[in-house]
């Protein structure tokens, strides 16, 4: 796999491009790396690769119904709940995240994922590669790149730990607290 076309893209799409109509993201397999202009954390670099994702996830029987063009577009208007990169983001962040609905789902509520929304669209960029069946390459991506923000298979990096436990908290914290409206 080249990994020249996630480290150095000759594009990076900000989410406007990526959220208009038709919009650049191709409805196919593939994978996708996000950069970013400003790091969501102090001791993280800007405008490099830290993250990548897989579109669609292979599950035990099949392989999921999400694209590119899906995952993508929710990583950039969806919620912690349904995108480990906005959970990662906005505990970074330092947002709230809250039991919401009937409390299994925790989110940054309505106006915690606005803010982390806003915060993507300034800062957040991301580029794509097709590829056929993109899980066959994904723990040798993750484990030849450096990639602070991916938790999965990614034990060896040195912010996994540090990672790993302002999620715990921020997911403790939200359990001790009311379901939020």
């Amino acid at each position: 796999m080249n990994t020249a076309e996630l480290l150095e893209p000759a594009k990076l799409w900000e989410a406007a491009e990526v959220l208009g109509r038709p919009g650049p993201v191709p409805a196919a397999a593939g994978i996708y790396g996000w950069h970013f202009t400003q790091p969501p954390h102090p001791s993280l670099a800007a405008d490099r690769l830290l993250y990548v994702g897989i579109a669609p996830r292979r599950m035990a029987t099949r392989a999921s119904k999400q694209n590119l063009r899906s995952r993508v577009r929710y990583h950039f208007r969806g919620n912690a709940e349904g995108s480990t990169l906005r959970l990662t983001l906005g505990c970074l962040l330092g947002l709230e995240l809250r039991r919401v609905g009937s409390g299994k789902r925790l989110t940054f509520g309505q106006a915690g994922e606005k803010e982390l929304t806003d915060w993507m669209a300034e800062y957040a960029r991301v580029c794509w590669i097709e590829h056929d069946a993109p899980w066959e390459g994904e723990s040798e991506l993750i484990a030849r790149l450096d990639l602070p923000l991916n938790l999965d298979q990614n034990r060896h990096h040195a912010f996994h730990s540090y990672l790993s436990g302002v999620r715990a908290s921020a997911r403790a914290l939200a359990r001790s607290l009311p379901i939020s409206v």
